[in-house]
């Protein structure tokens, strides 16, 4: 009997800004370094987030703004691979599809970004000046940042991170808020500021981390990405999401969510915020790496408990 012949061709699917193109491109050359028979394409597709630029995430849809259109892609065979900033990736995959890889993560945590030539010797959340406006998307980060600051003004970013960079230096911000993942993978972490402690801000699910989805029946191509699988970011991540999923919450809403593998245990945080960051709810639980979909549920459970179910409809009304 003969063994079907090794896949000869792929084509990755991604978004065509600056930072995801790096990242596909980086999935890429990775490939072709581990299959070097293997011819490797990269296709740009737009997705609502990418056409709608301006507009608030939470009136476009949320999550999955930035994935249904590499998963339609996906489904119709127009492409074998998607690689998907895994905190973008909607918790349910279509029926068809599978998470088949989760490579080693970035540095998990947010970066405040300060204009260029900023004093930064002494900076922390608390030394930011009184009333300051912070530029961020996220209502997870400023609901997190309320908390800890509540005379700070929240002020809407959107765009690629250049843009998010430019408007600071032109002044329309005092700072703004990103992932150190995305500037770390541009080139530009000489622009962090101050990593963030996930104690004062926890990164959002999957932050830092990249999602490979391919179609289930398609195992030539799951094969191909076994490589680039990292066991503990995985674990991590599927406990992680597990959290969000039994949250019922999306990336839109206030809710962070981390996890570290440490002396062989999986230490899981989570949190839940009203909108206003008056109030914040936190849990934590710790078991094994193969236990980790379980441990994210029973964070749930936790904080469900401690009422983060009005917390987060208050959210979505």
């Amino acid at each position: 009997m003969f063994e079907p012949l090794p896949k000869a061709n792929l084509t990755i699917g991604t978004r065509g800004s600056k930072l995801a193109l790096t990242q596909s491109n980086w999935v890429r050359d990775c490939l072709s370094r581990i299959h070097p028979h293997l011819t490797v394409h990269v296709e740009i597709i737009k997705t609502t987030g990418d056409k709608l630029k301006t507009a608030p995430l939470s009136l476009i849809g949320g999550q999955g703004v930035f994935t249904k259109e590499l998963q339609d892609a996906l489904l119709d065979e127009r492409i074998d691979l998607a690689v998907h900033s895994l905190k973008d990736l909607p918790t349910v995959t279509p029926e068809a599809l599978t998470l088949t890889a989760i490579p080693s993560r970035e540095d998990a945590r947010d970066a405040l970004v300060l204009p260029t030539g900023s004093d930064i010797s002494t900076l922390s959340l608390a030394t930011l000046p009184r009333n300051a406006t912070i530029g961020t998307s996220s209502i997870r980060r400023a609901a997190q940042l309320k908390y800890v600051r509540p005379d700070i003004h929240i002020k809407e970013l959107r765009g690629n991170v250049d843009t998010r960079l430019r408007l600071l230096d032109e002044g329309k911000y005092d700072a703004v808020i990103l992932a150190a993942a995305g500037l770390n993978r541009l080139g530009l972490s000489a622009r962090i500021s101050l990593a963030l402690n996930p104690l004062e801000m926890l990164p959002a699910i999957g932050q830092g981390a990249l999602g490979l989805e391919c179609r289930t029946s398609d195992t030539a191509t799951r094969d191909l990405l076994t490589a680039l699988d990292d066991v503990q970011t995985h674990g991590a991540c599927i406990a992680e999401r597990s959290l969000l999923r039994h949250l019922g919450g999306g990336c839109q809403l206030p809710i962070a969510g981390h996890a570290l593998v440490f002396r062989d245990m999986l230490h899981v945080q989570g949190l839940v915020a009203n909108p206003s960051g008056t109030r914040v709810l936190r849990a934590s639980c710790e078991g094994t790496l193969s236990d980790a979909a379980r441990l994210g549920e029973t964070l749930a459970h936790d904080l469900l408990a401690q009422g983060a179910q009005a917390f987060i409809t208050s959210a979505i009304l």
